[in-house]
């Protein structure tokens, strides 16, 4: 599995105007840089890229304007950061007990996990990091309200039957996309039921597909179709319209790709969302596919291995 690159150097460099900070997903700094390309500088997970925002699935959260603060203290670091606006978390990748000082002189922010489904945060989340002892990168703005990125949920430890369904919490959350109850939704690869049951729980009608069979209490769930086969074997055309398509099966990305790409010429599927599953490594050209197709996103979620997770839009198909 790729890691950040133990060989690359950390690159203190000036924040040009116009630069942008681009936070990668823990464990793909060096899948963020391909896909960034030419690139300023690099202070841990943190890279910086010259020009506006642009889309970067490897990144879990971008800084917006970074700039940097000349720094006489811990106190002075405190003030200069206060004077930008009041909510800040740290993204400490070293000097680690300076960072904590500074932190602890800032108001504090709540780090209280998310009842899925209730309001994301609406204050503005900014990021800094110390570049050296005398100075710091801060970006008063980042894309995420969530602390890096990464939102953290009350976990339900008694009705799902793996932990696959912080994925699909994750998804809805941080792009505000869900099924709407009474949409059909198929869900492929779906054994044991994980997302079969978040999708039940919105009100949902599921078709749950896989050779292997759901858990017992997910499958006597009563929106929920049990149909034992293939994700690939299917034919869109012996289907209805289905609001959403979701796939968790683990295949390689360009089998993804073709079964995709069967069902968006079929027309008969409105929405999908689909985790693109790597081997040892990156398939970046087949990622660059998949974001290319006009309506998708494509993003690395928090709790994503080494994965992208892609969302897909369409105009309502003809009945």
């Amino acid at each position: 599995m790729p890691t950040d690159s133990d060989a690359r150097p950390d690159t203190p460099a000036g924040v040009p105007t116009g630069c942008t900070g681009y936070l990668a997903a823990e464990g793909y700094t060096d899948d963020l840089i391909h896909e960034l390309g030419e690139v300023v500088s690099v202070h841990g997970r943190l890279v910086l890229a010259a020009g506006p925002p642009r889309p970067a699935a490897w990144a879990q959260n971008v800084w917006f304007d970074p700039v940097r603060l000349p720094i006489a203290s811990i106190g002075d670091a405190a003030r200069g950061l206060r004077a930008m606006q009041r909510n800040w978390v740290a993204y400490a990748f070293h000097l680690h007990r300076r960072s904590e000082l500074i932190a602890a002189k800032l108001p504090p922010v709540s780090a209280k996990p998310l009842l899925f489904g209730a309001p994301v945060p609406t204050a503005p989340l900014g990021s800094w990091c110390l570049e050296n002892e005398h100075s710091l990168l801060a970006a008063p703005r980042c894309s995420s309200p969530f602390a890096h990125g990464a939102p953290t949920f009350v976990e339900n430890r008694s009705d799902p039957p793996n932990r696959a369904y912080r994925k699909l919490w994750e998804a809805f959350t941080v792009t505000g996309c869900r099924p709407l109850a009474g949409q059909l939704c198929l869900d492929l690869g779906s054994s044991p039921g994980g997302w079969t049951w978040v999708l039940h729980e919105l009100g949902a009608r599921v078709i749950s597909v896989d050779k292997a069979p759901l858990a017992p209490h997910i499958a006597a769930l009563p929106r929920v179709e049990y149909v034992q086969a293939s994700a690939f074997s299917l034919d869109p055309t012996r289907f209805a319209a289905v609001d959403w398509l979701f796939s968790d099966v683990i295949c390689y990305p360009q089998r993804l790709w073709a079964m995709t790409e069967k069902w968006r010429d079929s027309g008969k599927v409105r929405n999908m969302l689909c985790s693109i599953k790597f081997q040892r490594d990156t398939d970046h050209e087949t990622a660059a596919r998949f974001a290319a197709v006009p309506g998708a996103t494509l993003f690395h979620l928090a709790q994503n291995k080494h994965e992208l997770t892609w969302l897909w839009h369409s105009e309502p198909p003809p009945a």
